[in-house]
C-alpha cells in the first residue's frame, strides 16, 4: 500500500541503468514502486550504447589480431568477414541483457509498465498506453538521452546516427563520420576495421575535445597511419542522396564527400522533449536538461531526475551511482550528494584511451607547479608483430602536495589499467606511493611506477624542461 493516497511511493520513468538501479532498491526496501519505459528496458548503454558498440570493437580488432598473428608464426589464412552474422548475434547479446533488466526489476516487486509515460503535475504521470493517469507521492525522471540528429542541416534525413549504425542491413563500403568526440572516434574504428572506407570530418582544430592534448595529437596520428582519413577544421553543411544506398557530403570548406553512409555523431540532448516538465513545475538548462541540485532533486520538490537527462555527466556507472544516491538520500535517511570528481573514462579506438583526473592544463590552472611524467613506447607485442602502435602514459602530479591528480594512457588496455588507477587518484596517493610500489615485470603498466624522474615541470603554467 503506497503511503499519502497516492497509487505508488516512487514512479520512475525510464528504464535505463540509472532508473532500474533506483527502482530496484527502493522496491526491496518495501516502497511500492513503478517503473515505465515506452522501448526497451537497459537504456542507451544495453540497447543502443557500450554493450553493442564494445561488442562491434571486438568485432573490428580482428582485422589487426589476424596481421600480428603471422609474426608469431601463425598462418591464418584467408579471413571473411560477415556483417550480418555479427549484428544477428550482437541482437541476442542485448536480447538476453534487456530480459535480465526485466526480471530483476520485477523480482524486486517494482511494478512494470510498457508504455510511455508524462508527467502530468508534481504527483500526476499520464501513461499514454492507456490514457490514464496515476498518481506519485515521487517521481524519479530517468528518461535518458537521444543522438542529436541535427535538423538544421539540410539533408539530415538522409544521414544515420549512432542508432542506426547498430542495425544496418550491409556494412558500408565506405562511411563519413561528423563529429570528434569519443562517439565519433570509436565508430570510425570499428567500421575502419570490419573493411570501410572511413572519412572523419570535425570543426574543431583537433579531435576528443576535453582530453589531454598528448593523447589527442597520438590518436589522431594513429588513426592516420591506419588509413582513417581526418577533417579537422572542417564541416558538413548539406547532405544529398545521388543513389540509392550512396550519398554526397558537401563540406564548408568547399569539397564534397561520396559515401555508402553519411553518420551524423555530434552530440547528444536530454529526452526532456514533450515529457510535461512544465506542467509539474520542472525547469530545464538552456539545453534542455532537467535541473537539479546537489542531491537530483528538480525545482519540483516531489520530482528528482538522474542520469543523462541532468546533462551532468553522461556515463552509465555516474547514473548508477546517482541511483544509489537518491536512494539513500530520499529512502534510507542518509542524505548523500553524487561525487562527480575524478570518474574514469575510456575511449575504445585502436589503442584504446583510458583518463582519469586533471589533464596537463587543467592541472596547470589549478595548481603554482606541476610535474609531468610522460612515456612513449613501442609494446613488446609489437616489436615482433611489426606493428606501428605506440603506447604513451602520463602522470600529472601537483608538485607541492606530491599528489598524482591526473592520469592518462594511450595502448593496449587502457581501460582496463585506467580503472585501477582511478582507485589511486580517487584515493589520493600520492607519486611516492607509485615510487615505491614494485614493477610486475614484464607489463606495460609498469612503466607507471618507474617513472622517478619528472619529463618537465610547469611553473604559473609555463613549461619548465627538467
Amino acid at each position: 500500500m503506497a503511503s499519502g493516497g497516492y497509487d505508488f511511493d516512487l514512479f520512475v520513468i525510464g528504464g535505463g541503468s540509472g532508473g532500474v538501479r533506483a527502482a530496484r532498491r527502493t522496491a526491496a526496501l518495501g516502497h511500492k514502486v513503478a517503473i515505465a519505459e515506452e522501448y526497451r528496458f537497459g537504456g542507451t548503454c544495453v540497447i543502443r550504447g557500450c554493450v553493442p558498440k564494445k561488442l562491434m570493437v571486438y568485432a573490428a580488432q580482428f582485422s589487426e589480431e589476424f596481421e600480428d598473428a603471422a609474426g608469431f608464426g601463425w598462418a591464418v589464412g584467408d579471413s571473411r568477414f560477415d556483417w550480418p552474422a555479427l549484428i544477428a548475434a550482437k541482437d541476442r547479446e542485448i536480447a538476453r541483457l534487456e530480459a535480465i533488466y526485466a526480471r530483476n526489476v520485477s523480482g524486486a516487486g517494482a511494478q512494470i509498465m510498457d508504455t510511455r509515460a508524462v508527467l502530468e503535475g508534481p504527483h500526476e504521470v499520464r501513461l499514454i498506453a492507456t490514457d490514464t493517469v496515476v498518481t506519485a507521492e515521487r517521481i524519479l525522471l530517468a528518461a535518458g538521452g537521444r543522438a542529436d540528429p541535427f535538423d538544421g542541416l539540410p539533408g539530415a534525413e538522409h544521414c544515420i546516427t549512432s542508432n542506426e549504425a547498430f542495425h544496418l542491413e550491409r556494412l558500408p563500403q565506405s562511411i563519413v563520420i561528423l563529429g570528434g568526440g569519443y562517439i565519433a572516434v570509436e565508430f570510425a574504428h570499428i567500421f575502419a576495421g570490419l573493411g570501410s572506407e572511413v572519412t572523419l570530418v570535425y570543426r574543431g582544430e583537433k579531435i576528443l575535445r576535453g582530453f589531454d592534448d598528448d593523447l589527442r595529437d597520438a590518436l589522431q596520428e594513429s588513426m592516420v597511419r591506419k588509413g582513417i582519413r581526418v577533417l579537422c577544421e572542417d564541416t558538413i553543411v548539406a547532405v544529398e542522396q545521388t543513389a540509392e544506398h550512396r550519398f554526397r557530403a558537401r563540406l564548408k570548406s568547399g569539397g564534397a564527400l561520396d559515401a555508402d553512409e553519411v553518420m551524423l555523431a555530434i552530440g547528444r540532448l536530454p529526452n526532456t522533449l514533450n515529457l510535461g516538465c512544465e506542467k509539474a513545475g520542472v525547469e530545464l538548462d538552456r539545453k534542455g536538461a532537467v535541473k537539479v541540485d546537489a542531491y537530483s532533486r528538480t525545482t519540483a520538490d516531489s520530482i528528482w531526475a538522474l542520469g543523462d537527462i541532468t546533462n551532468r555527466v553522461q556515463l552509465t556507472p555516474v547514473a548508477i551511482h546517482e541511483a544509489m544516491c537518491f536512494v539513500d538520500t530520499v529512502y534510507r535517511d542518509r542524505p548523500t550528494e553524487p561525487d562527480l570528481d575524478d570518474i574514469p573514462t575510456a575511449v575504445f579506438s585502436r589503442p584504446e584511451i583510458g583518463t582519469v583526473g586533471m589533464t596537463e592544463a587543467e592541472a596547470a590552472e589549478a595548481f603554482p607547479e606541476v610535474e609531468i611524467y610522460r612515456t612513449a613506447f613501442r609494446p613488446m607485442r609489437n616489436t615482433v608483430s611489426g606493428r606501428e602502435d605506440r603506447t604513451l602514459m602520463k602522470l600529472v602530479v601537483d608538485a607541492g602536495s606530491r599528489r598524482v591528480v591526473g592520469a592518462h594512457i594511450f595502448g593496449p588496455d587502457a581501460a582496463e589499467t585506467v580503472q585501477m588507477i582511478g582507485v589511486c587518484v580517487k584515493g589520493r596517493l600520492t607519486k611516492d606511493v607509485f615510487d615505491r610500489t614494485m614493477a610486475l615485470h614484464p607489463s606495460a603498466a609498469e612503466e607507471l611506477v618507474t617513472l622517478y624522474e619528472p619529463s618537465y615541470r610547469l611553473r604559473e603554467g609555463k613549461r619548465v624542461d627538467g
